[in-house]
């Protein structure tokens, strides 16, 4: 049994301790919001919180992960995490979505960067960039990605 925390709630997960994070939570915890991309961690669709750090669920053994707390996209975006709240409503704001697949992996990667950030930061485009480098998105919507972002840091000022 490994025993984690995710999304606030604790589980006791009787699977294999090499079975990658992402596979746990779609197929033992039902939590379908977090993708399946490359499977190599070069695209971020798999992204979720580590305790607070983004990080590639693909590749990330479950047995690793042992007693720490996993945030998904389902928590992020259900509108109690106000920077969660932020970055979804620039999200919609900003129309960033076109196909739609790869965004659970980058609205888990703008909010763990928005979350380091000390208060009241406003990022440059080039931290953006660089927070977000790694998140593929197929549709190339990176200029509206990136004003999100920013849109999002502004709001939690």
């Amino acid at each position: 049994m490994t025993r984690l925390q995710v999304n606030g709630r604790d589980h006791a997960l009787d699977v294999d301790p090499g079975t990658p994070v992402l596979w746990a939570l779609r197929d033992t915890l039902g939590l379908s919001g977090t993708k399946f991309g490359c499977g190599a961690a070069q695209c971020g669709a798999c992204t979720v919180h580590l305790d607070g750090q983004a990080i590639r669920s693909c590749v990330t053994p479950i047995g690793s992960v042992e007693g720490r707390a996993i945030t998904t996209i389902e928590a992020v975006t259900d509108g109690k995490d106000p920077i969660g709240r932020a970055v979804r409503d620039a999200w919609v704001k900003h129309d960033v979505a076109q196909c739609g697949y790869c965004q659970s992996g980058q609205i888990m990667s703008a909010t763990a960067f928005l979350k380091s950030l000390p208060k009241g930061t406003r990022p440059s485009a080039a931290d953006i960039d660089a927070a977000m480098a790694g998140n593929i998105c197929r549709c190339g919507t990176y200029d509206r990605i990136r004003a999100a972002v920013a849109d999002a840091a502004r709001a939690i000022v």
